[in-house]
């Protein structure tokens, strides 16, 4: 059962409320863009939206219910109704994808209220690609709706944010993060160390507390993190072509990877200003405190924004190694 509240959405209220009060309105926008990293909810939000905008409950205030043919079929993900698109193996949705989701979105409902669409990963949607959606936006049918999910704005067409209702997710407070877990059945000590490791991130957690991969990514990531930082030029090189190789044909895996050194950075850069929030990476707070005293905190930040660089480039046709190198070698602790 749903609380009808919250829609069963943990830590992000106000984002639930805004979309709760539109329904209550009757202002229904054809198009919604909810912004976050990976592993904060979007999707999660966004199914429990569908859920709430097709759900058959007489009472709006009831949608969703979680229990008509509607919710049911939009959450075993076997609603007619419902076109879920994401990336493919190659972290690109193809124009001809896009093309076949309008197409469908176009259609009248087969036995709901709305046409929904939620098309994953938006922001590495090329710029030529996004304007294939324009048409769909500039005159939208009265019974589709566009749910855009994206991890940043920058790189989507300033035409369709303005004409897309912006729900922007925030990382939860870690507390919210370890009571979630220990409420699924999780250890108190280790759902405790996933919290702080998520950096805000439930998705995140609740895939590490089940998937001792997940854990051993990380460990792996920060591994290779301390050999850059401590080797040489060539040892860079060296790390990226390894690297590059392993994930030229999986972004994803480079971009999680990259988002892991981001908060190890973070972590050295409030070490650096004796900051009093707890590091995400704490069994590395050795390592950290080493680092925040050996480097600058303008070469620390520098760090951040270009790992932020990097970040954005996967989104482009940039060549993994080129780009790796480049990263690298901006890393402080080169003579």
């Amino acid at each position: 059962m749903i609380d009808i509240q919250d829609w069963g959405i943990v830590g992000h209220d106000w984002a639930v409320a805004s979309l709760r009060r539109g329904l209550l309105n009757g202002r229904i926008r054809h198009a919604y863009l909810i912004l976050g990293s990976a592993g904060l909810g979007k999707m999660t939000l966004a199914r429990a939206f569908a859920m709430a905008l097709n759900c058959e409950a007489e009472a709006e205030a009831r949608r969703p219910c979680g229990q008509c043919r509607a919710c049911l079929a939009i959450r075993r993900g076997g609603d007619p109704d419902l076109i879920v698109v994401g990336s493919d193996e190659s972290g690109r949705i193809k124009i001809d994808t896009l093309r076949e989701m309008m197409r469908l979105l176009a259609l009248k409902p087969y036995a709901s209220r709305y046409r929904l669409a939620i098309l994953d990963d938006f922001d590495q949607v090329m710029p030529q690609a996004q304007d294939a959606l324009l048409k769909t936006l500039e005159e939208p049918a009265a019974h589709a709706v566009l749910i855009l999910l994206a991890q940043a704005q920058e790189r989507i067409l300033p035409t369709i944010r303005s004409r897309a209702q912006v729900i922007p997710l925030r990382p939860l407070p870690l507390q919210t993060v370890r009571d979630e877990l220990i409420k699924r059945g999780g250890e108190e000590e280790r759902a405790a160390l996933i919290a702080r490791f998520s950096g805000g991130r439930l998705g995140w957690a609740l895939t590490a507390i089940e998937d001792e991969a997940a854990l051993d990514q990380r460990e792996t990531a920060l591994d290779r993190l301390s050999k850059i930082v401590t080797g040489g030029r060539l040892e860079r090189v060296r790390l990226a072509d390894e690297i590059s190789r392993e994930t030229t044909k999986d972004k994803q895996q480079l971009r999680a990877m990259l988002e892991i050194w981001q908060t190890f950075w973070r972590d050295v850069l409030l070490e650096s200003f004796n900051s009093l929030v707890k590091p995400c990476n704490s069994d590395r707070k050795d390592e950290i405190r080493s680092l925040a005293g050996q480097f600058p905190e303008a070469a620390v930040l520098e760090a951040m924004r270009a790992t932020r660089r990097a970040m954005g480039a996967l989104d482009t046709n940039a060549n993994v190694r080129l780009l790796l190198d480049a990263l690298f070698l901006e890393f402080p602790g080169l003579e």
